[in-house]
């Protein structure tokens, strides 16, 4: 049977990506996505290619913004980046000379979804709900997890999505991976680890509104690529736990992230 014919009778195919459009939620730190037309159809004089048209538009965005992968070089601790790498050095020229986005090598693996939501009895986790190393276990249960897997973790946040000031969450919080999930998910040696939420991580309102443990331990101390902004929500409902994992960057020459259109594929 032909490959293409296999694939199209055994398999079904899940997005993971959200939709991109004007006003949608993006951090205080990120450039809003915006995009407009920049030539309509019927804007310029169709006679000399005989009734013919196109259409252009312009994108505007900063690379944290709607689902995305970060890069190696997006955190550093005291001037360093992951392996070492000093920081400074490395973005001398307006982008940066290691570890960008660029260097990320497409991704067709093994995935696998913690659904803490779903663990907790519940449509979505409580703002600022600090998701822990025992939570992912215990939705792990008896299902392997190997070294180069992909594994992402479902909170239920992004059903806020089409409200941006409720999905940013900077009144309330938002639930995300603590320090202790960060470690547990680093110790298995994955490739990856992605979310429903714009952080990954846990915010709490208070003194720690601003701390990011994960991004330290994934990132900078074991060169863990994070993916923010997933919808998890179809492959939740189908109760799909393990899968074919397919995303690939865009080769943005030292940019510290990009937008992905991840995909989950599994058999019908």
């Amino acid at each position: 049977m032909d490959v293409l014919e296999s694939i199209k009778k055994g398999t079904r195919v899940f997005d993971l990506g959200v939709t991109w459009r004007n006003g949608m939620p993006a951090s205080a730190s990120s450039v809003p996505f915006s995009m407009a037309l920049t030539w309509r159809h019927g804007d310029r004089d169709r006679s000399a290619s005989g009734g013919g048209d196109s259409s252009n538009s312009v994108i505007i965005t900063g690379d944290h913004v709607g689902t995305h992968i970060d890069a190696l070089c997006h955190v550093s601790f005291d001037g360093r980046m992951c392996g070492g790498v000093v920081a400074m050095d490395a973005s001398k020229g307006g982008h940066f000379r290691e570890l960008g986005v660029e260097t990320i090598e497409p991704m067709v693996c093994r995935g696998v979804l913690l659904d803490i939501a779903s663990l907790k009895g519940v449509l979505r986790l409580e703002p600022g709900y600090g998701i822990t190393a025992s939570d992912l276990q215990a939705a792990l249960g008896a299902t392997p997890l190997n070294q180069g897997d992909v594994v992402l973790v479902r909170s239920g946040w992004i059903q806020h999505f089409n409200d941006p000031g409720a999905f940013l969450g900077d009144a309330t919080g938002v639930p995300g991976c603590d320090a202790s999930a960060g470690q547990w998910l680093a110790d298995h040696g994955i490739r990856a680890a992605g979310a429903d939420s714009i952080q990954f991580e846990q915010v709490q309102l208070g003194p720690n509104f601003r701390k990011r443990p994960c991004h330290g331990i994934l990132l900078l101390q074991n060169g863990i690529h994070i993916i923010e902004v997933m919808d998890l929500e179809a492959l939740a409902a189908a109760k799909i736990k393990e899968f074919l994992f397919i995303l690939s960057p865009l080769k943005w020459l030292g940019a510290t992230a990009s937008p992905v259109r991840p995909l989950a594929v599994v058999n019908a």
